[in-house]
């Protein structure tokens, strides 16, 4: 989802709860881990993104009640995926 020059990857929800995922995805080769991709600077980016999208949407849904920004970490090597996932990754 685009917010202006923000972006969101994925956007759900379940129940009262609105969940952010941030999908990074990494080659068996890669230095960095898809996780550890998340810096300070993206988290800063997810945030303000978040709390853009709460304003301009998510505030007026009465049925949701908070926002939770999780990550999905994607590795492919040869012919295995491997996918971790966790939940409240990015902070307030």
């Amino acid at each position: 989802m685009r917010l202006g020059a923000l972006e969101l990857d994925v956007v759900a929800r379940r129940g009262a709860l609105a969940v952010i995922v941030e999908v990074r995805t990494r080659g068996s080769g890669s230095l960095q881990g898809a996780l550890a991709s998340i810096d300070g600077k993206k988290r800063m980016r997810l945030r303000r993104a978040t709390e853009r999208l709460w304003r301009s949407k998510l505030a007026a849904v009465e049925e949701i009640e908070r926002v939770r920004i999780d990550a999905a970490a994607v590795t492919f090597s040869g012919d295995l995926t491997r996918v971790e996932y966790v939940e409240g990754a990015v902070g307030p």
